[in-house]
């Protein structure tokens, strides 16, 4: 520790006055100034500042620590509370917490804006930290908290402590109106619990022995423990489907099914294997992204609960990392108008071959659902025939976690716009089936195999005409709906419940966006015009080697 700065927060000792932070430079003793010569005071701010050197010492012991995303969400938990408490009672004007949030944006500038994994080309957790730090200040919090986080979960707690502070000014906006009504994210963060330590083998061949003194652990006996849990507490199953792929993976790799033979060298072997695979269905090398953000984030998540739950000693896979540079954006990710126009003919004109008739509705319809609803592809692929019925004038499709998954794990409504409807969508519902109108469910009822297989298919239906690979082809309506919002001068609130993002804003949150809120809104979009003969394909942009 030594020669090495360290920041501690002082007391200001008055409520509604933020507290004063001071750094110190650690050698034999950390010596700094209470800055008072009120004796109360000093007895407050002692008090405070042992605790927190406490909590460092603590820290500096244990060393980096990798939390789950709950465990982040619940340290979020903890500043928001703590923002919340300090200002309540003295919250000041409404005008100031705006100034709060302008400062916020500063650093959420740096993030992912919509927390859908599509970060934007200025991404970078560490500006966003700095941007962060005149408002909150992550080294004194994380050091009263007694932690040091890893580079990885310091990077998704500040993505997650930025959103807590949002909503924290807000409700204190709403408090210093005069309104003290109940909080509405009161519940909404888990209860913190601090990492408890991982035990230490008494012998290297303790690491070789389970904790619970159980003879046999495999590998996949982790991945069916982890999902009993996981399932039960709501994740979803694309991501038991991610980490058992992933683990079936590492089995082939290593030869055995063992979890009490795994080293960090066996998993550091896996990285550079899978680094070096080639992927069957593009012919290139499996992405960087791919191995960190789903092979060993899947390894680090089976075994972190291993170890949680006495299977394993220590994780095999918590040091090992893979650094990624970040990818240029060389353009937009939306779709352009031209692009738009391409793939809507090209769905408008398909004729249906020798794939199945669900298929080929899908390859009509789909693209042009996503063109007027911004909704996720595998949201409208799944879509049944009682999802989509009559209300308040207008024809209006339901998206259900029921129908198979939805991201957010939440139901909305969509008012169709009236293009579909003359286009003959509604028709084609009513001559369809019962059940889902674009895929087959397997023998087992499950829709999330077959749904994948079609959301493949679309992309390479999509590719036919737009093959530039900088635009996503599937994922490209998502952002060109939020432009073409934009345009048409639709309402955010509005724009969000229709995509189904999250309300930005506590004030927002309140109430509800109606049916009729949202049809007006899917009203002002311009429509589409496709007429004239099918248009060539557009070829991929210049290279961006």
């Amino acid at each position: 520790m030594a020669g090495r700065s360290f920041r501690f927060s002082l007391p200001s000792g008055e409520v509604g006055t933020p507290d004063i932070a001071v750094q110190a430079k650690a050698g034999t003793l950390i010596g700094f100034s209470l800055q008072t010569a009120d004796k109360s005071l000093t007895n407050l701010r002692h008090a405070a500042v042992a605790a927190q050197v406490e909590a460092l010492f603590k820290a500096e012991r244990t060393g980096p620590v990798e939390l789950s995303f709950k465990q982040i969400q619940a340290l979020a938990g903890v500043a928001y509370r703590q923002l919340v408490s300090a200002n309540e009672d003295e919250p000041g004007r409404p005008r100031d917490w705006q100034r709060f949030r302008t400062l916020l944006g500063d650093a959420a500038d740096y993030l992912d804006p919509d927390g859908d994994g599509k970060t934007s080309p200025r991404f970078d957790p560490k500006a966003a930290e700095r941007a962060l730090k005149s408002l909150f200040d992550a080294d004194a919090f994380l050091a009263s908290e007694g932690l040091r986080l890893s580079p990885k979960s310091r990077a998704a707690f500040v993505q997650a402590v930025v959103a807590a502070l949002f909503k924290a000014a807000d409700l204190l906006s709403i408090r210093a109106t005069g309104d003290y009504s109940p909080d509405p994210h009161v519940t909404r963060y888990p209860e913190w619990q601090a990492p408890a330590p991982a035990p230490e083998p008494k012998s290297s061949q303790a690491v070789h022995r389970s904790p619970s003194g159980a003879g046999n652990v495999t590998l996949t006996g982790l991945v069916e423990g982890w999902w009993i849990e996981a399932k039960a507490t709501g994740r979803k199953p694309s991501t038991h489907e991610s980490y058992a792929n992933t683990m079936a993976r590492f089995i082939k790799h290593l030869g055995h099914d063992d979890a009490l033979k795994v080293t960090p060298e066996d998993v550091i072997a896996f990285k550079d294997a899978r680094l070096a695979e080639i992927n069957p269905r593009n012919g290139k090398p499996i992405s960087p992204k791919t191995v960190k953000g789903s092979d060993l984030a899947g390894l680090k998540v089976v075994f972190d609960w291993a170890v949680d739950n006495r299977k394993l000693w220590s994780n095999p896979a918590k040091e090992v990392t893979l650094k990624i540079g970040k990818t240029k954006r060389m353009r937009n990710p939306g779709f352009t108008e031209e692009e738009a126009t391409t793939i809507l003919r090209h769905a408008a004109n398909h004729q249906r071959g020798d794939e199945r008739a669900t298929t080929a509705a899908a390859k009509r319809w789909v693209p042009w659902l996503c063109a007027y609803t911004g909704g996720r592809v595998g949201e409208l692929a799944q879509l049944r025939k009682q999802d989509i019925r009559h209300e308040a004038g207008r024809s209006v499709i339901h998206i259900t976690p029921d129908a198979g998954t939805v991201k957010t794990d939440e139901a909305r409504d969509v008012p169709l716009h009236p293009h579909l409807v003359e286009q003959g969508f509604i028709d084609f519902v009513d001559r369809a089936e019962p059940g889902p109108l674009f895929l087959i469910p397997a023998k087992d009822g499950d829709v999330l195999g077959p749904l994948q297989g079609l959301k493949n298919r679309l992309a390479e239906f999509v590719r036919q005409v737009v093959a530039d690979p900088r635009v996503a082809p599937n994922h490209g309506w998502r952002h060109r709906f939020k432009s073409v919002c934009r345009d048409a001068g639709i309402d955010p609130g509005v724009r969000d419940a229709i995509q189904g993002h999250a309300a930005r804003t506590v004030a927002e949150a309140y109430g509800e966006v109606s049916i009729t809120a949202k049809a007006n809104a899917i009203d002002k979009l311009p429509r589409y015009k496709i007429e004239g003969p099918q248009d060539a394909a557009i070829a991929p942009g210049p290279s961006t080697a």
